[in-house]
């Protein structure tokens, strides 16, 4: 089976190749590169005004599945991902039960090569249980293909231990991916703590709760050795500490949420749980630090921590919604929108934030590039597509954002996964 995408301009971050090339692919590889394919192709696209990048790898995504399907399913959350022209999704373990072993980690792994479109590759979790008490099975996990272990939707707040499980991340070669919040520090917050918390009546969340585990989560890898990924990053404590591990040549990496550079506080309208995510929506100052970041590459990656979650979870007061916000299928329209259209990255700097780099983070030779020999993960985007994001077309079983209605330029018209087309606009 070969197919050819043909008029769309190229942006290759590996090579840093740019500009209007076809782009043949045979069975799951891309086979030739080239200005003017005339090969035969039993499909033909045509990516006239079109990007052509490497399909977009997600290192955050809470899939929800096992034990929390009526929220997410592999299918769906598969399906929402190609809509969103994400090839590969990083699924937390924050599952029910928590994936915590090689035994469920193979689990998952086995039922998304059948249930979704795109590769899935499951997270394991640092303690059992995600209890904080007792490390979980991580060579196990490591052997399964897990790539990195976290506590997402919340920090190991034992160092000690936390510091024995970043030695066996090492050992093993994988990652940790941290979650960063005091946890001690919380106190009932729900939001950001500012005027706008007092205005609502609600309590707020400091910017210290991430930015003191930020500070520990570097200095233990600073000691262990072991490559850390940070989630999430949300604060402009953040953004310098991070750069200040990247002068000392650390091998720290972070990733930015859309909702966490296109909004601020001064967004929130109303006192509902569609505006209820962890980190919550900063100040100002702090979302200029993450476009300082992006733009500075200070900030690696660009992911979505996509939480579905049911109405009744969500409709009502941010004082009672549970956290999160659903993303994967409005990253890249975000991305463009916020960042490449106002001339705050470039085309190709999007390309690297949301596949190159993703990759490199997991170590994956194989993807992040449009180039030959590579797996045929490719998205084709329309930079020119103006609409309102709209909740009732999502795939996704979760319509909890607070971008429903908002205007954005920029589109995912077609997605290719390991050769296959699973998704056209």
């Amino acid at each position: 089976m070969k197919t050819l995408i043909q008029n769309g301009y190229v942006l290759d971050p590996e090579s840093k190749r740019e500009g209007k090339f076809d782009v043949l692919i045979e069975d799951n590889k891309i086979i030739k590169v080239a200005e003017q394919i005339t090969d035969h192709a039993d499909k033909v696209l045509d990516a006239s005004g079109c990007y052509v990048m490497p399909g977009f790898i997600d290192l955050h995504v809470h899939l929800r599945d096992p034990g929390l399907e009526y929220k997410e399913t592999l299918e769906t959350g598969g399906k929402a991902a190609a809509r969103g022209g994400v090839t590969t999704i990083c699924a937390m373990p924050n599952t029910k039960p928590v994936v915590d072993n090689g035994e469920k980690v193979a689990d998952v792994h086995s039922r998304a090569k059948t249930d979704s479109p795109v590769h899935v590759i499951q997270i394991g979790a640092i303690t059992i249980g995600q209890q904080g008490q007792e490390l979980a099975d991580i060579e196990g996990m490591a052997k399964a293909g897990c790539h990195a272990i976290s506590e997402d939707g919340k920090s190991v707040m034992n160092a000690s231990l936390y510091r024995k499980a970043m030695k066996l991340a090492k050992d093993n070669g994988i990652s940790i991916f941290a979650h960063c919040e005091d946890i001690t520090m919380v106190e009932g917050g729900v939001m950001h703590a500012d005027e706008k918390a007092q205005a609502l009546g609600l309590k707020g969340i400091t910017n210290a709760v991430e930015d003191v585990i930020v500070a520990r989560d570097i200095l233990l890898a600073k000691e262990t050795g072991v490559r850390l990924h940070l989630c999430h990053c949300s604060t402009e404590d953040s953004v310098k500490l991070v750069e200040a591990a990247k002068k000392e040549g650390l091998p720290v990496t972070a990733e930015v949420c859309p909702h966490h550079f296109a909004m601020t506080t001064d967004d929130i309208t109303e006192d509902h749980g569609n505006w209820k995510m962890n980190p919550p929506l900063r100040g100002k100052e702090d979302v200029e630090a993450m476009i300082y970041g992006l733009k500075n590459d200070i900030i690696d990656i660009i992911a979505t921590d996509h939480a579905p979650h049911s109405e009744e979870e969500k409709n009502k007061s941010m004082a009672q919604a549970v956290f999160g916000i659903v993303g994967i299928e409005t990253s890249a329209t975000l991305t463009y929108t916020e960042l490449v259209d106002k001339g705050i990255l470039t085309p190709m700097q999007m390309a690297e934030k949301m596949s190159y780099n993703p990759a490199k983070v997991l170590g994956l030779t194989d993807k992040g590039s449009v180039s030959e020999g590579m797996i045929a993960d490719i998205v084709i985007f329309d930079p020119n597509k103006e609409y309102a994001i709209d909740v009732n077309s999502f795939f996704s079983k979760g319509k909890n954002t607070p971008f429903h209605g908002y205007k954005v330029t920029g589109k995912v018209v077609g997605t290719i996964c390991n050769g296959n087309i699973v998704f056209e606009a």
